[in-house]
């Protein structure tokens, strides 16, 4: 069952050439995709149209059912929570605690189940202790499992991680990824916007995006198994998929080598 489908979707900026041209893809319920793409490639503006925080020039963008437009927006902004490459950004209590509580207040919660919510939540991402902090005194990575206690919290269908990683170091990094697959593995469709090759072989599909149009759409083997696609879309290859390509561009013939490098690539 698709819970994401998108139709012939275009949009430029105000003065600006397109920056997403013709998007068709659909995402079923429960499954993890990662758009990825260089800087400028308009895969977090995709994410901002799928919440409704942009409107787009043509096409369709459904969501479990609801086709997004003006009487929809908000309905459908129950059903997905984004966490945001700053987490500073969606910060707005003065202490954790008001932070974790702040959706599920927008959303009418009764005050009994916000309590409870904040306390099984914080707990989860290893944060309950600090829930009388103010959040700018945490770290990177502390401030990101904080605005992930958040949307979870709100009881979400769809989670979007846009660039969600990209300011931690690798300790923080691998945190959040753990928290996306458990996420995930809890039936929650993930959806993460990333340039990373490495955080996107995790997931069930990869979307890859080029200068506002998809270039690739498939399973982490079918996309790292497309040299032509991966060369064109000028992302950084994972260092076994480098060190394959230059065997076969030498010649150099290895069958055992080769498939230690692949099976090494597909590593998750």
């Amino acid at each position: 069952m698709n819970i994401i489908e998108i139709r012939d979707l275009h949009f430029h900026y105000v003065e600006q050439e397109q920056v997403l041209e013709d998007i068709n893809l659909t995402i079923e319920k429960g499954e993890w995709v990662s758009v990825l793409g260089h800087n400028g490639s308009g895969k977090s503006t995709l994410s901002q149209l799928i919440i409704g925080l942009l409107k787009a020039d043509q096409g369709e963008i459904i969501v479990d059912g609801l086709t997004l437009n003006e009487d929809t927006v908000y309905d459908i902004r129950k059903k997905i929570g984004i966490v945001f490459q700053n987490p500073d950004n969606q910060f707005v209590g003065v202490t954790v605690e008001d932070d974790i509580a702040f959706g599920m207040e927008n959303l009418c919660f009764p005050r009994e189940e916000i309590i409870r919510r904040i306390d099984e939540y914080s707990k989860r991402v290893r944060m309950n202790e600090y829930l009388k902090k103010e959040p700018h005194n945490l770290s990177g990575g502390q401030k990101q499992r904080v605005a992930i206690a958040g949307i979870l919290a709100m009881n979400t269908d769809i989670i979007i991680f846009d660039e969600a990683t990209s300011m931690l170091d690798p300790k923080g990094r691998d945190e959040i990824l753990d928290y996306i697959k458990e996420i995930n593995a809890q039936g929650v469709t993930v959806i993460t916007i990333t340039h990373d090759m490495k955080e996107a072989i995790h997931s069930d599909k990869i979307v890859i995006l080029k200068e506002g149009k998809i270039l690739k759409v498939g399973t982490p083997k079918e996309v790292l198994n497309d040299k032509a696609t991966l060369n064109a879309s000028n992302l950084e290859l994972l260092l076994p998929l480098k060190l394959m390509y230059q065997l076969e561009e030498s010649k150099i013939d290895n069958p055992d080598l080769k498939d230690y490098l692949w099976q090494l690539s597909l590593n998750r």
